[in-house]
């Protein structure tokens, strides 16, 4: 019956407003009786409604705005003002209408994304082409994606190409072309060509998914300001009934304890600061930043300093081989077999560059296990071909006792001096060769870096297991405050700390997975990762999807923005219950009038907070100054 009445809401309220026309049409006429029956039934089917939900809130142990309104509709029953008691119960209902509209637009960027999850998948099976339903697609059926068509899991491309355009995880519009090995994304588009992929991920674990499970959720918490007004209502609300019955002792004017009732409801104040933060959120989704929730926007809001890594987060994270020295009686193709094959038990970037480096140049590696070890943040040992490997930093020479002579020194700072990336590689304890990697500073970095200190960011600092040279380079280009270079991962977490311990508000950007304790350890941790790596999208507060700062920049002033709605919502909702409650004792602000105003203010703080979902910070004179440069890092 409840469901029932609920589902019908919307014709209770027209039949309700059209009960009232006829009520007012018929007292116009002279038909006195007529119009009072019209205007009861009215109140009673669109009451019906705020009595069962007052109930259910009682059941809970809250005091609802409902039950405030069901109070004064009763008592205005009773003192037979059925034209106000009618008009409060439609006006309401309407609102509530109004409202439910609104915030479903508010979610607009949500059901965006759930609109473009894709349903049906075609895959090669027992050698015949067949399209199934996409929860149907297990890992390792090989899909078939051709122009435009939609990816429907996450995937390796291993014939074809295309070009993809990757909004829906990305949020970047520019089409991006994939060849094979290239990875793909569940709710792409095949713009133009065609590929062949093996599914990777299927289901609820692609990054798709993720994306919608993560919105969802950090739309569903709460801001620090939520959470109090929330609390605040649960005693604001009893407090206005003792106010009411105060003002009907003291003035013994039924009429105007009712209306005071009505008039003091927190509708605007309570729905203000949630509808910010959905609206938020959702444009974050939309532009490729996944903020979680709404005590990280609040606290994104007020970082002041920010860490960086460098490789991977101000640079591209694409280093390339640029020179290979060698310095023994061993030929150049042969010291890159030898150390690309110890690097296939790295993950480190520079020791896959490596790799790279050598399969680009037709050189086949084994795949038998290697007799080797990590050594985090300085390289790897390794046993090849019965010769003892030593790849990596000066540190790890030194730790190994590996002596390097002047000639080997000074090509080594000359490189790093260049911006290059030096991995010694030492064999059977003599350096044998030094392999040159160097990256490029993203394009958008100093953009984004000189619109977050015009956007309140005091400090700048760069951490960096890289050597100094490069990491001197880097911070010079981007007029970057601080630079610690050679560092390990707990090196970062220590620098993260001391900067807390200054009081400052820190948000750590990384590539969220060596830099994985000094994102957690940051007031904000902040991942930088393409298609959102398993571990950034679950350990940081905020993922930019797109790889780029500029949404880092975006990130921060849609934070700003938020909150700073939210407070214009509280502020706009406190005063016009401010202003409504002196007119009601002053006697210039009636029930129906006060409860028109009221829902008024609901709609515009919705309103106002609807802004936040068509948020894009553009300064077009720092465009204008800041001319992207491709810098060597």
């Amino acid at each position: 019956m409840i469901a029932h009445i609920h589902k019908h809401k919307n014709q209770l309220t027209l039949t309700s407003f059209l009960l009232i026309i006829a009520g007012f049409v018929a007292g116009g006429l002279g038909y006195g009786d007529f119009k009072n029956i019209a205007l009861v039934i009215a109140t009673i089917l669109a009451g019906v409604p705020i009595i069962i939900k007052a109930l259910q809130s009682l059941r809970m142990k809250a005091f609802s705005i409902e039950l405030l309104v069901t109070i004064a509709v009763i008592g205005a029953l009773y003192i037979g003002e059925y034209t106000e008691s009618s008009v409060v119960t439609f006006l309401f209902l309407f609102g509530d209408y109004l409202e439910a509209r609104t915030l479903a637009k508010t979610r607009s960027s949500l059901k965006q994304l759930v609109d473009m999850a894709p349903q049906e998948a075609t895959v090669i099976r027992d050698g015949n082409e067949m399209t199934i339903p996409v929860e149907d697609v297990v890992e390792g059926d090989r899909v078939i994606i051709r122009s435009g068509g939609k990816v429907p899991v996450d995937g390796s491309i291993i014939s074809g190409q295309a070009s993809l355009n990757e909004a829906a995880v990305t949020g970047e519009s520019v089409p991006s072309m994939k060849k094979v090995e290239d990875k793909v994304f569940s709710g792409t588009i095949v713009d133009n060509g065609f590929i062949e992929i093996i599914a990777e991920k299927v289901g609820d674990d692609t990054t798709f998914a993720k994306i919608i499970e993560l919105v969802e959720e950090a739309q569903e918490s709460k801001s620090k300001t939520e959470k109090f007004l929330n609390k605040f209502s649960n005693i604001y609300t009893p407090g206005v009934v003792v106010l009411s019955i105060l003002v009907y002792l003291f003035t013994r004017d039924l009429h105007l304890a009712i209306t005071f009732l009505v008039i003091a409801c927190p509708g605007a104040l309570v729905i203000g600061a949630p509808v910010s933060n959905v609206s938020g959120i959702g444009n974050g989704a939309k532009n490729g930043v996944l903020v979680k929730g709404g005590e990280v926007m609040d606290k994104l809001s007020k970082v002041d300093t920010l860490v960086f890594d460098k490789t991977g987060t101000l640079t591209k994270g694409k280093p390339e081989v640029t020179d290979i020295k060698t310095f023994q009686a061993i030929a150049e193709n042969e010291l890159l077999t030898l150390v690309a094959q110890a690097e296939t038990i790295s993950e480190h970037h520079l020791g896959q560059t490596i790799v790279k480096e050598a399969k680009a140049r037709k050189i086949e590696l084994t795949k038998d296990p290697i007799d080797g070890e990590v050594i985090k943040g300085n390289g790897i040992k390794a046993l090849i071909e019965g010769r003892r490997l030593v790849i990596g930093n000066r540190k790890l020479m030194k730790s190994e006792n590996i002596v390097l002579s002047e000639e080997v020194a000074n090509y080594a700072v000359g490189r790093e001096k260049a911006g290059n990336t030096a991995i010694f590689a030492a064999v059977d304890g003599k350096v044998a060769g030094i392999f040159s990697i160097a990256d490029q500073i993203r394009e958008d970095a100093q953009r984004a870096l000189a619109q977050m200190r015009e956007n309140g960011i005091k400090k700048i600092v760069m951490l960096t297991g890289d050597n100094r040279h490069t990491a001197q380079l880097v911070s010079k280009q981007l007029g970057i405050d601080e630079f610690h270079a050679e560092l390990l991962p707990e090196n970062k977490v220590e620098h993260v700390k001391k900067l807390k311990e200054e009081g400052r508000i820190v948000a750590m950007a990384g590539d969220g997975i060596n830099d994985a304790p000094a994102i957690a350890t940051a007031d904000i941790g902040l991942a930088m990762g393409e298609g959102g790596t398993d571990i950034s999208m679950e350990t940081a507060d905020v993922v930019l999807m797109a790889d780029k700062l500029m949404q880092f920049s975006h990130a921060y002033s849609l934070a700003k923005a938020t909150i700073r709605n939210m407070k214009q919502n509280t502020y706009l909702a406190v005063g016009t219950v401010f202003i409504l409650l002196l007119g009601v004792l002053n006697g210039s602000v009636h029930l129906a009038s006060g409860m028109f105003i009221h829902e008024a203010s609901v709609l515009l703080v919705i309103l106002n907070a609807m802004r936040l979902i068509r948020f894009n910070r553009k300064n077009t004179k720092l465009e204008a100054k800041l001319q992207p440069e491709t810098v060597q890092a």
